[in-house]
């Protein structure tokens, strides 16, 4: 339990942290090169993860108590799995599941009350005037964009042949990174995390 709360508060920590930094510091489409393959750029979106879309006042009301629904699941999962003793790397990665998830949500009911618009200038913590938004309708802060490899296809590739392209190309936080990396340790140790139960035949 100790293990899965210290995870959990030190992503959402590091997650926000970075979140209100950026906000506070950056207008909106303002960037700072770390290395030619890793970028601090400043982006919003609407609540889904890797800075795609989910539009409209509805959709992305409908979105955020989705996601609200969701969180609480997980943290039923995870209590669960602590409760049952169940494998410690399980834990491990359902925690920084939770935690990736909570952080975002922090950002869509959150944000838009408490800060100013980004598309002008740098936004205020607090405005006099009151936030861009609503409960439950603040945007995602978005920041860490790793475009390792820049390139062109082919003419002959079909679809998108002679098109530039940029692996990888979407802007993320670190609540992605944390879901990301649970989800694919679970996949990649799935077997050691669940087991498949010996069956004894009766004779």
């Amino acid at each position: 339990m100790k293990r899965s709360l210290l995870i959990i508060f030190l992503v959402l920590l590091i997650d926000q942290a970075l979140k209100i930094y950026v906000k506070l510091h950056f207008a909106l489409g303002e960037e700072y090169q770390i290395t030619p393959w890793y970028i601090i750029h400043f982006a919003e979106n609407n609540g889904m993860a890797y800075s795609m879309e989910f539009s409209g006042r509805y959709g992305k009301l409908i979105l955020s108590v989705f996601r609200i629904i969701a969180v609480f699941a997980i943290g039923w999962y995870l209590r669960n799995l602590i409760k049952t003793n169940a494998h410690k790397g399980l834990i491990i990665c359902m925690s920084l599941v939770f935690a990736g998830a909570l952080g975002n949500i922090i950002d869509s009911t959150f944000y838009g009350l408490i800060f100013s618009d980004s598309f002008c200038g740098v936004a205020t913590f607090l405005p006099k005037g009151g936030g861009y938004g609503g409960f439950l309708q603040g945007k995602v802060v978005d920041m860490l964009y790793a475009p390792l490899i820049h390139g062109h296809f082919p003419t002959w590739f079909p679809i998108w042949g002679g098109e530039d392209f940029i692996f990888f190309s979407p802007i993320c936080n670190f609540s992605d990174y944390a879901i990301s990396v649970g989800i694919f340790l679970m996949i990649i140790f799935n077997k050691k995390f669940f087991p498949a139960k010996k069956i004894v035949a009766e004779v």
